[in-house]
């Protein structure tokens, strides 16, 4: 139990044992200093526990069932979606989405166009993928 009294052990147990993927940097405030937690962080990116989705945004790895590598626990598009809402940034199906699931397109949506209900431009993404924006007014 000596893990959990060091600032990583506190950082850590707080990562495993929360039920959202997505972590901001802001959300871990009250264990320690700004610098003291984006050193723990980056520890946690260098030890595969965590993945950097964007500016103090992280997220939750496990391991891949095929190649064994770390990869986040779900889809970009739902990560990016739990970040937005994190970040107080409301997300709507987009015209394409809607327009495959009513049935009048065959195009299969790739997930990563979002539709936003504000301006937003922050870039959420790993390993060379990323989401784009689209505004839902």
């Amino acid at each position: 139990m000596a893990i959990k009294n060091t600032l990583m052990g506190r950082i850590s147990y707080r990562v495993k044992r929360n039920s959202d993927s997505v972590f901001l940097r802001e959300d871990f405030n009250d264990i320690g200093g700004y610098d003291q937690v984006g050193r723990i962080l980056r520890a946690l990116v260098n030890n595969g526990d965590l993945i950097k989705l964007g500016y103090g945004l992280y997220a939750r790895t496990k391991a891949s069932s095929i190649t064994g590598n770390r990869i986040p626990e779900k889809n970009l598009q739902n990560l990016a979606v739990e970040a937005l809402k994190k970040l107080k940034v409301g997300t709507v199906s987009t015209e394409l989405t809607k327009e495959y699931n009513s049935g009048l397109s065959t195009q299969v949506p790739t997930g990563r166009l979002i539709a936003v209900d504000k301006r937003f431009s922050r870039k959420i993404g790993y390993d060379g993928k990323s989401i784009s924006y689209v505004n839902a007014a």
